[in-house]
């Protein structure tokens, strides 16, 4: 046997039950991950576990399962283990590579790649402006904020207290020695202190962003405690000016620590987490307190959740949010107890190098807290489940349109395709979009034609035709038929996706040149139709007499509109074309004056009869706008 088959043979082998079976003898009794995978090695689920083999053989006992986990059950081929020294290592490495592979079974918890964060720069004299991307380069990070009207005015706040360097300059105490730099206006409006000339002390800086932070964080009581020590420190050694500058902003902290509701008379800090659930969907909710006031919420929306458990879906609410967030409080009030609450809780307080305690209210007042965060995620749900209600409403005419044809799935992209020429000259081809009944402008498309002459040298929209379906669908027709996008994935849909049905402007020869490329290019089963224009004929294909959709049916207006915007589309094209050829004008007869200079002089004075007044009156203005050289050929074929 030649090397080629055996490398074939082996590639068609497949995991045996046996492998799993022995596998799943020999689970460890160690802290770690494991990941489900199916027969062609896709992961389809991973999960932590303080001892591996207990947890994993939980999947294949004998009792019943629900629906969706007995699915996901059956697909299983193979499990994949990855041992840890605990169970912290295992709940970070589960984060990290749910993060990177998305396995199908997983909670999905919106990435909030999108969402904005404050930084403050790890520099020596820091900057502090908003990001979408953190990085590892030791800048510490506030939010992310999910409401970005929340952190602009965060932003103005700080900006309109602390008086922040906002330029780019490389600022290094080797460069400041140098006066390499000038003050900017931020200086002499007072938004910044010049530490780009040394005005100000690195100390001095870093101990005012060390109070923006405190701000960011919501520590507004413990910051303004710090601040009037400073101020008054600063009073006895007769520093009235810096003295005089933090009573400022110690006024302006407290007009702003005002502005926050407080929740509680307790000087701590908390966090509140609490979700609501509508069958695969959920929004989970943290309000985030501090020093007693509340500074803020982050919300988060969720997906294949249906079988989860409410206590899995915390889980993955606190880690993922945490994982991603510096400050940890001193409390976390949860609606629900946790799977693995002693695993959680030694991640946070390894990252807050302190106390955390979990709270699970009852009764009273903290309970009402955290039903009101529950009742706030269940609002932002509803909205959620009401625009996925009205992107997937199907419009009547669509419906009616898939009856009127009888096609074998609803017409929610439509393609329309019209050629336009005059005797053969500046063929045209429109290619536009229809998605659930209305135009997608930004998937329309235009084709300049090449095939436009048959052997005898007249115009043949057959041709033309099959040259634009063509040029449509080769790119389909090069990929795998099992790898065809189509237009539920969000991948690009004007090129790269199968339309649900094709028009063709014409009558029965259109649409058989049509045919014939889509089997050329081998793309089977493409609902495909050719509509004339005199009495609203419609030609399937393989079949010579048309057929007619009843007038009143609101699928005939539909095919109507389609085919008049690719009309309109097409002429419009056309006439652009046509116009670019054939612009001329006295202008251009001149030798030394092309088109584009005649459209100049043409657009600045109106017309030729313009242009020999002002030649003849004013020759300056003239030889001012086209320069010497163009003034003096004008004034020479006019005769002036």
């Amino acid at each position: 046997m030649s090397e080629n088959n055996e490398n074939t043979e082996n590639q068609n082998i497949q995991i045996s039950p046996a492998t799993l079976e022995d596998k799943l003898k020999n689970l460890p009794i160690t802290p770690g991950v494991y990941q489900f995978k199916d027969l062609n090695g896709k992961i389809l689920y991973i999960g932590k576990a303080k001892i591996l083999r207990s947890r994993v053989r939980q999947y294949f006992q004998s009792k019943p399962v629900s629906g969706i986990l007995s699915i996901m059950i059956s697909k299983i081929a193979d499990v994949e283990l990855i041992s840890t020294d605990n169970e912290i290592e295992a709940l970070i490495l589960e984060q990290n590579l749910i993060k990177t592979q998305k396995p199908r079974y997983n909670i999905n918890l919106k990435d909030d790649k999108s969402f904005p964060y404050i930084v403050i720069t790890n520099e020596q004299f820091p900057r502090v402006f908003p990001t979408r991307k953190k990085r590892s380069d030791g800048s510490k990070y506030f939010g992310p904020y999910t409401d970005v009207k929340n952190m602009r005015f965060a932003l103005k706040t700080v900006r309109d207290i602390f008086m922040i360097r906002s330029c780019n300059l490389n600022l290094s105490e080797e460069s400041i020695a140098q006066d390499k730099f000038k003050v900017c206006l931020d200086y002499h409006i007072h938004k910044c202190e010049g530490p780009c000339v040394g005005f100000v002390l690195k100390k001095e800086y870093n101990d005012m962003i060390n109070q923006v932070a405190g701000l960011l964080n919501g520590k507004t009581k413990t910051l303004l405690n710090e601040m009037t020590e400073q101020m008054n420190r600063y009073s006895e050694e007769m520093q009235f000016e810096k003295a005089a500058r933090l009573r400022d902003r110690i006024e302006a902290i407290e007009v702003y620590s005002s502005k926050q509701k407080m929740v509680d008379d307790e000087i701590i800090d908390r966090d509140i987490f609490a979700f609501d659930r509508i069958e695969n969907d959920c929004c989970g909710m943290i309000l985030k307190i501090r020093d007693g006031k509340v500074i803020g919420k982050t919300h988060y929306f969720m997906s294949n959740v249906m079988e989860k458990s409410d206590a899995e879906i915390l889980e993955n609410l606190i880690t993922n949010y945490y994982s991603k967030n510096d400050f940890v409080p001193d409390e976390i009030y949860l609606m629900n107890e946790l799977e693995d609450e002693e695993t959680i809780k030694r991640w946070l307080e390894k990252r807050k190098q302190g106390k955390v305690e979990f709270v699970l209210p009852k009764i009273g007042d903290k309970y009402k807290l955290v039903f009101m965060v529950k009742k706030n995620a269940r609002l932002l749900l509803d909205e959620l489940i009401l625009t996925k209600m009205k992107r997937e409403f199907i419009p009547p005419s669509v419906e009616s349109l898939k009856r009127d044809l009888r096609l074998p799935k609803l017409p929610r992209r439509i393609e329309c395709f019209d050629i336009s020429h005059i005797q053969g000259t500046d063929t045209v081809a429109s290619m536009v979009v229809f998605y659930d009944g209305k135009p997608k402008k930004s998937d329309y498309r235009k084709f300049k034609i090449n095939t436009v002459l048959d052997e005898a040298g007249k115009p043949d929209d057959f041709l033309s035709m099959r040259e634009v379906i063509y040029r449509r669908f080769k790119k389909i027709a090069e990929k795998n038929t099992e790898e065809i996008i189509t237009p539920e994935n969000g991948e690009d849909e004007s090129f790269g996706s199968l339309p649900d049905l094709v028009i063709i402007d014409g009558g029965k020869g259109q649409l058989s040149s049509a045919v014939k490329v889509l089997d050329d290019l081998q793309i089977k089963n493409q609902s495909i139709i050719g509509l004339a224009k005199r009495l609203e004929e419609v030609y399937f294909p393989n079949e010579s007499i048309p057929q007619n959709i009843p007038k009143t049916s609101s699928g005939l207006r539909l095919l109507q509109r389609v085919r008049d915007e690719a009309h309109r589309f097409a002429i419009t094209y056309h006439r652009s074309l046509r116009d670019k050829r054939t612009f001329t004008t006295e202008l251009t007869e001149i030798e030394g004056i092309g088109e584009k200079t005649a459209q100049k002089l043409l657009i600045e004075f109106g017309s030729v009869e313009n242009i020999k007044e002002i030649l003849k009156n004013n020759f300056n203005i003239i030889e001012k706008s086209a320069g010497k050289k163009t003034a003096g050929k004008l004034k020479e074929w006019f005769g002036f």
